[in-house]
């Protein structure tokens, strides 16, 4: 096992659970892998397919995530395949018979592709292992339900003596159980890995308005420079707008949402994977097929509907264990929307329950990473260091007299209003919404224009989350004063609120490249030769034509960088370095090192 982790992959050494899990695949057992994005799962079932006799079927949903597993095992000199409708006849024929012929080691297929072929080329070739991977994907309860992966079942009924391991990097209990019941797994080893990513920086900023979004967003990506990075949207149509306003400032950018034709879906996918644009500007349907190790960042432009779909989707940062960051952007506008879909749904508890968890860890002042692993069953013992509240420890002050400006009015104008009105009645607004009833000739009008919308709607969410205020749905949306609300308002309670603290972005970006030095042993001098060996590997790549990241992850670039191999014998030593690419690309990493050390 030891022998071909390091040979074919490259590494010395299994990450946490990686070699247990291959010892009971091995051993012919079901399996269940939870395993976070960038934790190594796909080791768990390729390790063992390289050492079992015959072909190892790997069922997967997405053709453009076949792509890059088949394109990363090619890489490494492991013969591997794929059966899909992205493919001509010609090709899919070529691969059948390699298959036939036992010269493919992995076999990656669509749920659909494997049903058909269930009766013919699965019958004339010998099976050692079926490797389900995005397995929620197979449950009513997961966040990404597929119809056709609850067919799965039946693989027990056709190769009952084939051992199956499923995988996947997020599912809460009751999704894991699923998983177990439709694949029908035979007394399944379960293997949980921590779900912890702690290069991933956790950060939340309330009660931005749409201008100061993109004002951020703009001054973030600046911060970011060359780095790719991806915007997650609740609507096709912010997608669209934040894509047009980073272009016009001359950010190289794609739009991805299942409302575009196929071809400008699968070239806006193609054009990120190959770092021809830095940002992609997304609803949920993108990222699933995104196996890039080299996204730096991930901004939620709106408060996602779970925790489940939340971690998948920063997850697709970082992935080669360098820091990166992720932004989430919360407000009352998300809730009142998210709540509406959830009522909608044919799931409307779970989607309730769902949502307020997320809305608990969106407004929570304390280490989120914390709440992220508690809501996974896993505890921490001690704060992260690594989100905004670790960071800025929140102080807290007597913010009784905002809250009772903001009570005052809600009660002057007969508890009849929402929180934009609100908003623009504090700061004093002459606009038709506020004169139209009448509402600038209250008492409280204009009583709070010294502090801006943004903190506004800061301060009102506190008020929510601290039980002063809350919304009635069921009244389109109109603000409430609770009873505890009243004991603020008549002065019988103190209201603390938490003070708003704005990050310097330079002074962020400075502490970011110093961990990411010192994580990898970086010197500032070696940046230049990253930089060098990241040219080198984008010329590689287009020459291949395969993305970047296949060649070599950032994560290896720093790690050559820091030891600086000029031999190809001291190449071979770089974890993540395997015999295969050690003779393809050594000579040539090599050379670029000498050029820049001048020997």
């Amino acid at each position: 096992m030891l022998h071909t982790l390091k040979t074919k992959f490259g590494y010395e050494g299994f990450r946490p659970l990686q070699k247990e899990i291959i010892e009971n695949i091995l051993n012919h057992k079901d399996t269940l892998v939870l395993m976070p994005t960038g934790g190594g799962k796909s080791i768990c079932y390729q390790l063992p397919a390289l050492l079992m006799d015959g072909i190892t079927i790997v069922i997967s949903p997405l053709i453009s995530l076949m792509k890059d597993q088949v394109d990363a095992l090619l890489a490494n000199g492991i013969s591997a395949g794929a059966l899909n409708s992205g493919n001509t006849d010609s090709e899919n024929e070529l691969v059948k018979q390699k298959c036939i012929q036992g010269t493919i080691k992995l076999l990656y297929v669509s749920p659909e592709k494997l049903l058909s072929e269930i009766d013919y080329l699965l019958k004339e070739i010998d099976i050692a292992l079926f490797a389900v991977d995005e397995a929620h994907c197979i449950s009513q309860w997961g966040h990404d339900f597929r119809p056709e992966y609850t067919q799965m079942g039946v693989l027990g009924h056709y190769f009952p003596k084939v051992p199956i391991v499923a995988l996947t990097a997020t599912a809460d209990k009751i999704t894991r159980q699923d998983i177990i019941s439709q694949l029908k797994l035979k007394d399944p080893k379960v293997f949980i890995s921590s779900f912890d990513r702690p290069n991933l920086s956790l950060r939340v900023e309330k009660g931005y308005l749409q201008k100061d979004k993109h004002k951020f967003i703009l001054e973030f990506i600046e911060s970011h420079k060359n780095e790719a990075g991806i915007i997650y949207c609740l609507s096709r149509k912010n997608t669209e707008t934040i894509a047009r306003f980073l272009e016009k400032k001359g950010v190289s950018t794609a739009v991805y949402h299942a409302g575009l034709p196929q071809h400008i879906r699968e070239g806006a996918q193609d054009d990120f994977i190959n770092d021809r644009v830095q940002v992609v500007c997304a609803t949920i349907a993108f990222g699933m097929g995104i196996d890039k190790s080299n996204v730096r960042w991930v901004i939620h432009y709106n408060l996602p509907k779970s925790i489940e779909s939340y971690y998948q989707e920063i997850g697709r940062a970082g992935r080669d264990g360098v820091p990166s960051d992720t932004v989430l952007f919360y407000s009352v506008a998300d809730i009142i929307m998210l709540t509406k879909f959830a009522n909608d749904s044919k799931q409307q508890q779970i989607n309730l329950d769902k949502l307020d968890r997320m809305q608990e860890y969106a407004e929570s002042y304390i280490c989120r990473r914390r709440i992220l692993l508690s809501y996974f069953g896993e505890e921490s013992h001690q704060d992260c260091g690594n989100c905004d509240i670790c960071k800025n420890p929140p102080e807290r002050f007597d913010g009784s007299r905002i809250t009772q400006m903001a009570l005052s009015a809600i009660a002057r104008t007969n508890e009849s209003i929402t929180l934009r009105l609100l908003v623009d009645i504090l700061r004093g607004s002459q606009n038709q919404d506020v004169v139209e009833p009448g509402y600038h000739l209250i008492k409280t009008f204009g009583i709070g224009r010294e502090i801006p919308p943004r903190d506004w709607n800061n301060y009102l969410l506190q008020m929510l989350q601290f039980g002063y205020i809350e919304i009635a749905y069921n009244e389109g949306n109109k603000l409430k004063i609770t009873d505890s609300g009243r004991k603020v308002l008549f002065g019988k309670r103190v209201a603390e609120l938490v003070t708003i603290i704005r990050d310097d972005k330079e002074e962020a970006l400075t502490k970011r490249k110093k961990k990411e030095a010192s994580l990898f042993d970086t010197k500032a001098e070696d940046l230049e030769l990253f930089e060098n060996l990241r040219a080198l590997r984008k010329e590689l790549a287009h020459k291949e034509e395969v993305p970047a990241y296949i060649i070599m992850s950032d994560k290896i670039l720093h790690l050559i960088a820091s030891s600086k191999p000029v031999t190809v014998e001291q190449f071979g030593t770089i974890s993540g370095i395997g015999e295969y690419k050690q003779e393809k690309y050594g000579k040539q990493f090599t050379n670029c090192i000498k050029e820049y050390l001048n020997v």
